[in-house]
């Protein structure tokens, strides 16, 4: 029987995960560490807490710490946010929350001195509930506006002139409104406790996506385009319908409240389960301007069904206890008013190290009517996802009847890279320019990635990473 959780994507390790709650890196280039910070349930109908695992020099070997934030004084629920750390918190590290009791929805703040102490001592039982200091935060301005949650908080972002110069203040997104209108809004910080609300996110132009109470979860972050050098806001939006998520993008400028589209709304990833990208804030020092804000890494949530869906009907949680994953780190960067994504530096050594995870990725060319094909095999032979790459699509079936697929740029290269983990399949193609996440459940043992083409298609040159029992 096939082994379901992942060994380089984070899992809750007993329990449902909801969603990433919060990135960090710390510490000098070359001794990074990872923090993340995730959203949980440890059994279903039970109180949602802050989860946190660590991976020290690469985002791919985690390893389980204490639970970060739980609730106390009468919360029902501890969910996402944000995570600041660094110079920004005074070297220590600060948790933007959303606190929920009876009251209804508020933003709130955590703050850990020493982020590592919450990796000493595991223990289930042990009390965290004051791991985290809580402290106040303060929110002016906002008028007959209440119910503010799910915040995104990025320090040194506003400047009075050119967007090179180092920055200053700090920025939040937020959700306020009742939950059956949620509407994002914006606020500002000259230190990070004392808010000042801007207003409710507007557009100027159009956004390409309907402005209706199905946006949630904002999040923001600050990108440099490779193709005329010029320094964009990426604004990043769930969309919740029809009990499923989908997470697009918008390129342009953030002014107060007012975003300035270039560019409207594209899909960030074409998978199954993706849903709630998260920005990973980190401090880095640049010398030299033309590299700053030259890439961004972002996470993304896995997960089948939206919020009011039923986690525990994945096959994992009976057979193994945990639902739901979040995916691996994508190092993004802006070309031409689209975003590339690539996974992390690092991810082959981690799969080599890995017992079951596998990689294959290859440089192709693929004329019309041609193809390649990716197959996910498993160990009685059965194919259990198929990947077609016709040069102009690519397509992610997992034989469920509703395959996914997405159209490639024509300058891009056919190029491809597929990642098996557990019960996750990654796919990016096209140098970056089209991801696709998805879940699936193999029943036995996963073999190896079978590979064929077809017509006038050629693989030029292929890589391969990970343990296989079948010879392609």
């Amino acid at each position: 029987m096939a082994v379901l959780r992942p060994e380089l994507h984070v899992t809750a390790d007993d329990g449902i995960l909801e969603g990433p709650a919060g990135v960090i890196r710390l510490g000098k280039e070359g001794e990074r560490v990872w923090h993340m910070f995730y959203q949980y349930k440890p059994a279903p109908g039970g109180a949602s807490r802050w989860g946190h695992h660590a991976s020290e020099d690469d985002p791919f070997s985690w390893y389980e710490c204490n639970d970060a934030i739980v609730p106390v004084d009468g919360e029902t629920q501890v969910r996402a946010g944000a995570v600041v750390g660094g110079e920004a918190a005074d070297g220590g590290v600060d948790m933007y929350f959303t606190s929920v009791s009876e009251a209804g929805n508020q933003i709130k703040l955590a703050r850990v001195a020493d982020v590592d102490e919450l990796c000493d001592d595991l223990d289930d039982d042990l009390d965290v509930s004051a791991a985290a200091e809580r402290l106040d935060i303060t929110i002016e301005g906002a008028g007959e506006w209440t119910n503010f949650r799910s915040p995104c908080v990025i320090p040194g972002w506003f400047a009075l002139g050119d967007r090179n110069e180092g920055h200053q203040g700090w920025l939040m997104l937020a959700v306020a409104g009742g939950t059956d209108a949620p509407k994002p809004v914006v606020l500002s910080s000259a230190d990070g406790r004392s808010w000042t609300f801007e207003g409710p996110l507007e557009f100027d132009g159009d956004p390409g996506i309907e402005l209706d109470e199905t946006l949630v979860a904002p999040r923001l972050v600050r990108l440099r385009d490779q193709v005329d050098g010029k320094i964009y806001d990426v604004l990043f939006l769930t969309i919740e319908r029809d009990n499923k998520d989908y997470s697009s993008y918008i390129i342009g400028r953030l002014e107060g409240n007012t975003f300035t589209v270039v560019t409207p709304s594209q899909l960030f990833d074409h998978g199954h389960d993706f849903t709630r990208p998260r920005n990973t804030n980190y401090a880095r020092d640049v010398a030299d301007e033309l590299v700053r804000y030259e890439r961004a890494y972002i996470y993304g949530f896995m997960t089948d069904s939206g919020r009011n869906g039923d986690p525990t009907s994945e096959p994992n949680w009976e057979r193994e206890g945990w639902a739901n994953a979040l995916t691996l780190p994508r190092r993004v960067t802006l070309q031409h008013g689209h975003l590339y994504q690539v996974p992390a530096p690092g991810l082959p050594n981690a799969i080599d190290e890995a017992e079951r995870a596998l990689l294959w990725t290859a440089l192709c060319e693929i004329p019309d009517g041609s193809e390649i094909v990716a197959e996910v095999v498993e160990a009685d032979g059965s194919v259990a996802v198929r990947i077609t790459h016709d040069g102009e699509r690519i397509e992610l079936d997992r034989f469920d009847g509703s395959p996914k697929s997405a159209a490639l740029h024509d300058d891009d290269e056919d190029n491809i890279t597929v990642i098996v983990d557990g019960s996750t399949i990654e796919v990016y193609a096209g140098g970056g320019s089209v991801v696709m996440s998805s879940r699936f459940w193999p029943e036995n043992p996963v073999a190896g990635i079978r590979v064929r083409t077809s017509g006038d298609a050629a693989i030029h040159s292929e890589w391969r990473r990970g343990h296989t029992t079948l010879n392609f």
